[in-house]
């Protein structure tokens, strides 16, 4: 999946991936976009589709009444309407590309009908690109096991672009939801949501040469494998945090994302590891323990809701006392979703973050005092 904003290069991107596919002798393959129109007027014949892609003599050629595309080695690409999914029913395909999956009308049904009609060769695969939007649709697609994510922002392809048009835009939009959406191709929050993409946009800047305090956080997965294990570095420079790293693994067993923790908590000179427990109790002290964590792991448990937990954090963000130190578009993308009332996979990352700076930020501490007798 590439998510990317307007002007990026999503579509040369996706067409030059088809294209190659294609290369191979008798590719079936699919092309599915919002519309048949989209189709063509895009994928297919438009300054960046699949008729311009390819030296002379291995251009394909449109075939209207059939709906297809045809390479010289016989290789076809049909056309698909994601307003019409029972079209899909039937056909097989070596390989798909859909494009601007989050505008189309039915993206779950669509989509899952497409993936029962890969079915053909050794290795079917599907490529999505899109700008995109807060639908759970897309949450669910980029949580699931397997589903590679590239992110990119219209300002890596500049110098294909209309002069000017980056800078009018940025002139117009800097550091709104349209600027993290459609031009930095972030997923950004719907309203009531308690992250906005202002006061992110505003979070970004350096790390400070030293810190006085540095902790890891991590909220396990509630399964063994396939979920993900939210693991945030955060820092503390007298009334500042200070987001280091977003090191969210996927996939891994218990024993394996302990040792990530313990190698990080090594690498960082962490001097402590902030662990909720609801879902695994004292086994996540005793996996970090028997990972080589070299410093106290503190468990915390969650008595409240997510939204509850993570107001005092928002507050702390619009007063532009927490900085993130790196790009950090998947985390931004979780804390965006947190609290936007909309369904779809826990944010881990989000949850990280919140125990993060709530331990270095929230939680009372005994600090001495001077006062005049």
């Amino acid at each position: 999946m590439l998510l990317g904003g307007r002007g990026s290069g999503k579509t040369f991107a996706g067409a030059l991936w088809l294209s190659e596919r294609a290369r191979t002798d008798g590719q079936v393959l699919a092309l599915v976009g919002p519309a048949l129109h989209d189709v063509r007027e895009v994928m297919i014949e438009g300054p960046s589709g699949l008729k311009a892609m390819g030296e002379a003599g291995y251009r394909p050629v449109w075939e209207a009444s059939r709906r297809r595309l045809r390479w010289p080695n016989d290789s076809v690409a049909y056309a698909y309407s994601a307003e019409d999914p029972d079209a899909l029913r039937g056909p097989q395909f070596h390989a798909a590309w859909v494009d601007e999956f989050c505008a189309w009308r039915n993206p779950e049904r669509t989509l899952s009908t497409l993936r029962f009609a890969l079915r053909r060769g050794a290795d079917p695969r599907l490529v999505v690109t899109t700008t995109p939007r807060p639908m759970v649709a897309l949450r669910r697609l980029l949580a699931e096991p397997g589903v590679e994510v590239s992110r990119a922002g219209t300002e890596v392809n500049a110098d294909n672009l209309a002069p000017g048009f980056l800078g009018h835009l940025r002139r117009l939009y800097a550091g709104t939801r349209l600027e993290a959406q459609e031009l930095e191709g972030q997923i950004v929050e719907t309203d009531g949501a308690l992250f906005r993409a202002e006061d992110l946009a505003r979070a970004r800047g350096a790390r400070p040469v030293e810190l006085d305090r540095v902790v890891v956080a991590v909220d396990p997965p509630a399964t063994a494998h396939g979920d993900a294990c939210g693991i945030v570095v955060a820092g503390r420079r007298d009334h500042t945090a200070y987001v280091l790293a977003d090191e969210t693994v996927r996939g891994l067993s218990p024993a394996a994302w302990a040792r990530v923790v313990a190698s990080i908590v090594e690498r960082e000179g962490a001097e402590a590891v902030i662990a909720e427990v609801n879902q695994g109790g004292d086994m996540v002290r005793t996996l970090l323990v028997q990972a080589g964590c070299a410093c106290p792991v503190r468990s915390v448990h969650a008595t409240r809701s997510k939204r509850a937990r993570a107001e005092p954090v928002a507050a702390l963000y619009e007063q532009g006392r927490v900085v993130h130190c790196a790009a950090l578009p998947a985390l931004e993308e979780d804390m965006m979703a947190l609290g936007s009332g909309e369904g779809g996979p826990s944010p881990d990352r989000a949850d990280a973050l919140v125990w993060a700076i709530t331990h270095l930020m929230l939680e009372p501490r005994g600090e001495p005092r001077l006062r005049s007798l």
